[in-house]
């Protein structure tokens, strides 16, 4: 994997949370990845806890969109400011922003990712 590849990596992984598609989401993960979650009590490690996260958190939506503001690449680390635009089964609209980090494995996949934005705020706005 080269640093030229990174930004393809990060781009399918915001393209799957906005397809709504937990599989390919996870399928950018190495098999035992890790997702350090703003509010998770834990980190998320493994295809099996990663799906169910994000199937979790899409249940509440009716679509969502996320957009690569910034893309901060490092060797094999990226930083990305991301925006986040949906729509809640509710009707309710949400925006919300942060900031993913990621280390990319020598197969091209999410080794490691640590979340910082504000899970709390998004679903209640979501709420309404």
């Amino acid at each position: 994997m080269t640093s030229e590849n990174i930004p393809a990596v990060v781009a399918r992984y915001f393209t799957a949370i906005g397809e709504m598609d937990p599989d390919a989401w996870v399928a950018c993960f190495a098999e035992q990845g890790i997702s350090y979650e703003p509010g998770a009590p834990t980190p998320l490690q493994g295809h099996a806890a990663l799906r169910q996260f994000l199937a979790n958190v899409l249940e509440a939506f009716q679509s969502i969109a996320m957009t690569e503001d910034h893309v901060f690449p490092s060797g094999n680390r990226v930083a990305v400011k991301f925006t986040g635009h949906g729509t809640g089964k509710n009707g309710g609209q949400v925006t919300f922003e942060g900031i993913d980090v990621f280390e990319i494995n020598p197969e091209g996949k999410i080794q490691t990712m640590c979340g910082y934005w504000n899970p709390a705020a998004m679903m209640a706005q979501l709420q309404g």
